[in-house]
């Protein structure tokens, strides 16, 4: 057991200084200080705290050399603050399915970093049979590739939703356009169906390693167990310099306009990132298993 004290704690745009007593690599207690624990103490004040981030990015080069996946994770991923990545495989037919997800999976062993695998679709494989098979293999979120929405009108979704329950992978659109308005229009008219049919999905497209936001976590179900500094969860965090309008400073912010000040990434315990500096563990990642998407109630 050890403290973390003083520690800059950026929650909901504001920085809450308080004490963090951890436990077996996860948090214990958060508190304004322990001030009666005889225990090994950190000092956290020159710096910002953040939960690490979970980054979407869907060209994940797998089927190459390990280097080659191993200077992508540090660059694109790690040097970043990202601790998890949510990917997806691409699938055509219904029994490709498992095999797709089994082969990136053993590609990614070698990861320093956890993962979650999706699926990415055409609208004619929202099936009773193909739902069931993604809920078997508890597939966290399931990518539709948005061309003719008249398919969408003829799915079945009382028994789409059916075959769904109680796993309820989100269903997340992609729209293959450059053009805003198309994507507004495509995007209106995904939400109108979705809603009026009452079916667990997401309103908008994921942009390429950006960091997911906590209702979009909370939707595939990863949230609080990743991305979240709370009792309970693990600890993971990203250490930032600090900056003197840090007070008005969320994470976003963070990650787009202040990523120089990046100082120190922790992932369940251990260093990923001191300085400059990258420790890469081949192997030291693990393949996210959600329980249930949803299943945290983020006004509790």
């Amino acid at each position: 057991m050890y403290i973390i004290e003083n520690a800059n704690l950026l929650k909901d745009k504001q920085i809450k200084t308080c004490s963090l007593l951890i436990n077996n690599n996860r948090i214990d207690k958060i508190d304004s200080h322990f001030k009666y624990y005889q225990l090994i103490r950190m000092n956290a004040d020159p710096y910002v705290m953040t939960p690490t981030y979970v980054l979407f990015n869907s060209n994940i080069p797998h089927i190459k050399a390990f280097q080659e996946l191993k200077k992508f994770l540090i660059e694109e991923l790690m040097l970043k603050g990202c601790t998890t990545l949510l990917t997806y495989v691409n699938v055509s037919y219904e029994n490709e399915l498992s095999t797709k997800i089994s082969e990136l999976r053993t590609a990614l062993l070698s990861s320093s970093i956890d993962y979650l695998i999706g699926v990415r679709i055409p609208i004619r494989l929202i099936t009773q049979s193909f739902i069931r098979k993604c809920k078997k293999e508890k597939v966290p979120a399931i990518f539709v590739d948005l061309q003719n929405y008249e398919e969408l009108e003829q799915i079945p979704w009382g028994w789409i939703k059916d075959a769904m329950f109680p796993f309820n992978s989100p269903l997340i659109p992609i729209i293959s356009s450059d053009d805003k308005k198309e994507v507004k229009s495509a995007l209106s008219k995904w939400k109108g169906i979705m809603n009026r049919e009452n079916v667990p999905a997401l309103y908008e497209v994921f942009e390429e390693n950006n960091p997911l936001s906590i209702s979009v976590l909370n939707k595939i179900g990863l949230y609080p167990q990743k991305a979240s500094l709370m009792s309970g969860t693990e600890v993971s965090y990203n250490l930032y310099a600090k900056i003197n309008e840090s007070q008005n400073v969320d994470d976003m912010s963070l990650f787009h306009y202040h990523s120089d000040r990046l100082v120190v990434t922790v992932h369940k315990g251990a260093v990923l990132r001191a300085g400059d500096d990258v420790i890469f563990k081949p192997g030291n990642g693990e393949h996210v298993r959600v329980r249930i998407p949803s299943y945290f109630s983020l006004s509790s």
